[in-house]
């Protein structure tokens, strides 16, 4: 007898978004997990197909649900998990509701957060940077914030993902600062595709705007730099200053992050590289390589290609992810399969397309 593994009933919050559009596409794949239902406030009752219609293949019949019919959905379900890809600033209240209706039932939710809501340790700390009220501060120290390669154990219920720029930067920095190879001033530029602004058009997601240009914006003063300087005193256990420059790119996906630093001794190339590798040893989403990776080399995919380059005292690591998946839909997922214990690459192995 053939008998098929539990699957945990998922729900995906911020429906009509790009990421929330990743995370469905990459449910549909998962072996481990069952789509219950899409929030959208704005959309209930309409086909996802509407919002995705590549998605319409997989999801042919399934309409966004309205938050009423979720939180009875999390008071229903004895277990079940929610992944938010709603926007900072709604995000806490949104998902602090749904696990009240979750507690007064007695059912069990676990939620996984793509906005910045829960990213610092503090309400203080994220109202410094958004500029408004936390919506749920009591929740913060709930939730565990981390890429999923820099903390081995988690020992809070929810988790919160960083950003995507935030995601490639520690991926390149924490390691050279964790072994002692730089000093603790670091010089980023990172280059970013336009999905990255989400779906709303903008000036700076035209295509006419953004195609064949490449431009920096909100240099030395960009929102996710905060949020990087917190995640790696937490990963790398050193106050590091980050002086980062953030372009926008002429494709739709992927990021492509330079960290330079100056080296605390005299480093040669090949000794870099052997301690990046070292430090990502059985990490199965992170590939050190010797030559430059390029954005096709991750894009649509949850794995992330790093390189470097040493030179006397001065160094510099070359990082590559896609903003919506490693960054966002797929580090999520990342996370909820260790804390189900489900296999960490379940659901996210296959690798990118490669000609996109």
């Amino acid at each position: 007898m053939n008998i098929q593994p539990h699957k945990l009933p998922i729900i995906v919050l911020g429906g009509t978004g790009y990421v929330a559009g990743e995370l469905l596409r990459l449910i549909a794949g998962h072996p481990r997990l069952e789509l219950k239902a899409v929030l959208s406030d704005s959309q209930p009752g309409e086909a996802v197909a509407k919002s995705f219609s590549h998605l319409a293949p997989i999801y042919p019949q399934l309409t966004f649900s309205s938050l009423e019919e979720i939180t009875k959905l999390v008071g229903e379900l004895p277990e079940s998990a929610i992944v938010s890809a709603a926007p900072h600033g709604v995000a806490a209240q949104l998902i602090d509701g749904l696990l009240k209706a979750a507690e007064q039932k007695g059912t069990r939710v676990r939620a996984f957060d793509i906005s910045a809501d829960y990213r610092y340790p503090t309400a203080g700390e994220y109202e410094a940077v958004y500029k408004h009220s936390h919506g749920a501060p009591a929740r913060i120290g709930q939730f565990s914030c981390a890429v999923p390669e820099h903390l081995d154990t988690l020992e809070t219920q929810h988790v919160a993902h960083p950003g995507c720029f935030a995601t490639a930067v520690l991926l390149a920095s924490v390691p050279i600062l964790k072994l002692g190879y730089a000093e603790p001033r670091l010089f980023v530029s990172g280059i970013t595709g336009s999905t990255g602004s989400g779906r709303t058009p903008s000036a700076g997601t035209h295509h006419p705007q953004r195609h064949s240009d490449l431009y920096a914006y909100n240099p030395l003063s960009h929102r996710h730099t905060p949020e990087i300087v917190a995640l790696t005193r937490i990963a790398a256990d050193v106050e590091a200053e980050f002086n980062f420059v953030p372009h926008s790119g002429p494709f739709a996906r992927g990021i492509h992050v330079t960290v330079q630093a100056y080296a605390k001794k005299s480093i040669k190339t090949a000794e870099l590289l052997e301690g990046l590798s070292e430090f990502y040893r059985n990490k199965p989403f992170i590939r050190v390589t010797s030559s430059m990776p390029h954005v096709k080399d991750v894009a649509g995919s949850n794995y992330s290609f790093i390189s470097g380059a040493a030179s006397g005292k001065s160094l510099a690591v070359v990082c590559v992810v896609d903003n919506l998946v490693k960054g966002a839909a797929g580090g999520a997922l990342q996370w909820l399969n260790r804390a189900y214990g489900f296999g960490e690459t379940t659901g996210l192995s296959a690798p990118a397309a490669g000609w996109t």
